[in-house]
């Protein structure tokens, strides 16, 4: 087998060594490109063609070579990464995915937004969309700047001292509030409470350029989500 493997893995293209893949004698590739390699399939450029995912393989890789597990922030993906680790018996780094997970320190963020709902026109009348102004993030900056990444838009944060203070002048870069949950339960968070204010009903005249229906639905919701 030659010193540079070529790897298609799912697609996606590679190019490493052989003592790359074979730096733990422990795992599944070093069983498939020392003993197992005849039973390898090749694709049609000939190379050694895994059915497995493609992006989550360069993580794989870059363990065998550092010996060190290296995610970018914000990384949404490591339910998937530990299992393509388990598949390929890569006992280090699922120490590591696990491990890492377990480090995290306990925090709590709470989300909020108004809302309304946007009623359609031209005949759908009865149609009504969610309608979302801003979702703000209040908690930590550490824990939000680790959850939210670059959704997290700090412009209306005066303060840009250290992390470990609070803040509550955070907000979200959109307005998906269920993007917002998925990245809090991804790193581990879960909802411990909620809260929310009534619609506007009858309130007094909205302000020059706000629809008056859409007035009448106005609300504030909040959730409490909490990391043990």
């Amino acid at each position: 087998m030659p010193e540079i493997i070529e790897l298609n893995v799912g697609g996606v293209s590679y190019t490493t060594t052989l003592a790359t893949l074979q730096q733990d004698k422990s795992t599944l590739l070093a069983e498939l490109f020392g003993e197992g390699r005849d039973a390898l399939a090749k694709d049609s450029k000939g190379r050694y063609f895994l059915d497995r995912d493609g992006v989550l393989f360069r993580y794989i890789l870059d363990f065998l070579r550092d010996k060190a597990l290296h995610l970018p922030e914000g990384f949404r993906e490591r339910q998937r990464l530990l299992r393509e680790a388990e598949h390929f018996k890569l006992t280090a780094m699922l120490e590591c995915i696990r491990s890492e997970r377990d480090a995290r320190p306990p925090g709590c963020i709470t989300i909020g937004y108004r809302g309304s709902f946007q009623f359609g026109k031209d005949g759908l009348a009865d149609v009504k969309f969610r309608k979302l102004s801003r979702i703000l993030v209040c908690g930590r900056v550490a824990q939000c700047r680790e959850v939210f990444g670059d959704t997290l838009n700090e412009s209306r944060d005066p303060d840009h001292g250290g992390t470990d203070r609070y803040t509550s002048r955070f907000f979200l870069k959109h307005c998906y509030i269920e993007q917002a949950f998925d990245n809090l339960h991804d790193h581990g968070y879960r909802m411990a409470g909620s809260c929310g204010s009534g619609t506007a009903g009858s309130a007094a005249e909205p302000k020059p350029g706000v629809d008056t229906e859409e007035n009448r639905w106005n609300h504030y919701n909040e959730f409490v989500f909490i990391r043990d």
